[in-house]
């Protein structure tokens, strides 16, 4: 069975919730974990850092990276990118995690927030792949996996946050984008979004700590994730992918043991998912 053994995986957005979560799955394999965030002291509200998450992936059996790291800062992610290579000798996989949440309509959205939104998660998403591209190049089985929602036309998707939607939505676009502009190079890029509401402090903190009871947690999405990424680049890209759908397709039939709350049988479905 293909495994993440001493491949180097950089994922942004990597120091809490589900970016942590993928980090840990692929550390048990003995990869080499790159985990770039801005999470290098501890929030006050919100728990782990880029050295927390160091330490576990090191426990978990893999080696680890931390890299203090602003999505949106060019020179940044090309040094992150160099620095990651030159410690474990390349990189395999980039995981686009990073993202900004906000739940607005345009008539309440500051135009400050909607660049901060779109500079973190389309435009960041573009920079790390544009900069992790070269890498990705020289491994055997590379891989992009950007965590962003298949894209739903749906009105009911269009009139609540369409700012932030487009962001998402954005996110997606350059992914399928990049499955056809690499397949040449036999590159993988592929989206992952759940199915149901993952259970994390960002969600807890920015919206509503009810949804906590009605989600599932982020092991679901960290097994998709590795799922995906021990998958031959060549066999899967250019697909817009949902956590239980695919692993149902990978012969998983049991999900009760990803329930936040194993007594809630009500969970929520997430955001651009058609019940």
């Amino acid at each position: 069975m293909p495994t993440l053994a001493n491949k180097t995986v950089f994922i942004t957005g990597s120091s809490r919730g589900i970016g942590r979560e993928i980090a840990l799955r692929c550390a048990r394999d003995g990869a080499n974990v790159v985990i770039a965030a801005k999470s290098d002291q501890p929030h006050p509200k919100l728990p782990g850092t880029i050295h927390t998450v160091a330490a576990e992936v090191v426990a978990a059996g893999g080696q680890a990276l931390p890299i203090k790291l602003d999505v949106r800062d060019d020179d940044a992610v090309q040094a992150a990118m160099a620095q990651a290579a030159d410690a474990f000798g390349g990189i395999d996989i980039l995981v686009n995690n990073a993202s900004a949440i906000f739940l607005a309509p345009v008539q309440k959205t500051d135009m400050a927030r909607y660049d901060l939104i779109q500079s973190i998660n389309t435009r960041g998403t573009l920079l790390c792949s544009k900069m992790a591209i070269p890498y990705l190049k020289k491994a055997q089985n590379p891989h992009i996996l950007t965590l962003s929602p298949p894209i739903n036309l749906g009105r009911q998707w269009l009139g609540g946050y369409i700012p932030y939607t487009v962001t998402k939505f954005g996110m997606t676009l350059l992914a399928l984008g990049l499955a056809e502009e690499l397949r040449g190079d036999g590159i993988a890029s592929n989206t992952l979004w759940p199915q149901t509401t993952i259970a994390t402090a960002a969600i807890e903190f920015a919206l509503d700590k009810a949804l906590m009871a009605k989600s599932r947690t982020p092991a679901i999405m960290a097994d998709a994730a590795y799922a995906i990424l021990t998958t031959n680049s060549r066999a899967l890209s250019g697909e817009s992918l949902v956590d239980e759908p695919f692993l149902r397709q990978r012969g998983v039939s049991d999900f009760d043991h990803y329930k936040n709350d194993p007594a809630c049988d009500d969970l929520m479905i997430d955001l651009y998912i058609d019940t």
